[in-house]
């Protein structure tokens, strides 16, 4: 994927089992948990391109959330905060290749920000 493409989306749910039947049975998404991410649900889209996860809801999170492919999250927090934009969740890892971070824009909507790859299987 290429900078400013969106490419996952996580929702927020308080039952992964209910919410993977609701979703799998509503949408024919196929919801697995990949090794190595254990308690984080992957879905996939029939299309085999879109996808997230369900993510555990908590007080911060209650609303879905996409994250969007950027070069260098360091660069795009930096511009975020030069624009009027508040960083919400610093860079933090996902794994050895890959980081995420949360801005918020003038507006108050949460975007998330990814950078790098991970093998999801």
């Amino acid at each position: 994927m290429a900078h400013g493409d969106i490419t996952h989306i996580d929702i927020p749910v308080s039952d992964f089992a209910k919410a993977g039947a609701f979703y799998s049975g509503l949408f024919g998404w196929q919801i697995a948990e990949i090794p190595g991410y254990e308690g984080y649900p992957m879905w996939q889209a029939p299309n085999k391109i879109s996808g997230g996860g369900l993510a555990p809801r908590d007080e911060g999170f209650t609303q879905p959330r996409s994250y969007v492919e950027v070069d260098s999250i360091d660069e795009t927090l930096a511009k975020a905060k030069d624009s009027g934009g508040t960083v919400v969740k610093e860079k933090t890892e996902i794994s050895p290749t890959s980081w995420w971070a949360v801005i918020e824009d003038l507006d108050g909507n949460t975007i998330a920000l990814y950078e790098g790859t991970t093998d999801a299987g």
